[in-house]
């Protein structure tokens, strides 16, 4: 496992207030040429991930850095050991999403950030993405099927959106339904919402 903490909005019983702020936040851009904070930065959350053997994916915010920067797997889903080879996994630097293609599929997801819940999610099977590697170079990239699932989930973070808010059924664990109904109405974890939109209240 990791020594690089996981930041969440919760664990046990307790309320991570300060984590759910950082998290709950968008990120901002990283600037080329690289700053030496940025890239070391980048080396961080490079370290986290290939020091896990129990993630698909991680993103900037979830060890504490509110950068436009993600780090997941692109091959070999379901093997849980950590990913040493820089061709196993994708990089990407100020990414964003350029192009939404095919079904709209619903799958339930979890997430370091949210521990012991998982959530139903609808996203789209096709996406285009446009972004930089660690040098700054333009990329363009294409995912399908669940690579592109794993790239919405980890591109949510940027823009602090997490599995509870898509508005799918949630999942606990049995004995822990009091916890979870309080924490999953407290504005403490919850992302600020425009007019209109509601909260995620479906709990099973």
């Amino acid at each position: 496992m990791t020594n690089h903490k996981t930041w969440k909005l919760w664990e046990g019983d307790r309320i991570h207030s300060a984590e759910a702020e950082l998290l709950r936040r968008k990120t901002s851009d990283i600037s080329f040429p690289l700053h030496e904070r940025d890239r070391k930065d980048i080396e961080k959350l490079v370290d986290a991930f290939t020091a896990r053997d129990d993630a698909l994916g991680l993103a900037a915010p979830q060890i504490g850095i509110c950068k436009r920067v993600v780090i997941f797997k692109n091959k070999d889903f379901n093997n849980r050991t950590p990913v040493r080879d820089e061709k196993d996994y994708d990089l990407l630097v100020n990414p964003r999403i350029t192009q939404c293609r095919g079904d709209e599929e619903t799958m339930t997801e979890g997430c370091l950030s949210c521990p012991e819940v998982s959530a139903e999610v609808t996203r789209f099977t096709e996406i285009k993405v446009r972004a930089l590697d660690r040098q700054g170079n333009r990329i363009s990239k294409r995912y399908s099927g669940f690579l592109a699932r794993i790239v919405q989930h980890e591109l949510d973070h940027l823009e602090g959106i997490l599995i509870i808010d898509h508005g799918g059924n949630i999942y606990v664990p049995e004995g822990r339904e009091d916890f979870f109904t309080q924490a999953l109405k407290d504005k403490r974890i919850l992302r600020p919402l425009p007019a209109g939109e509601g909260s995620p209240d479906e709990m099973r």
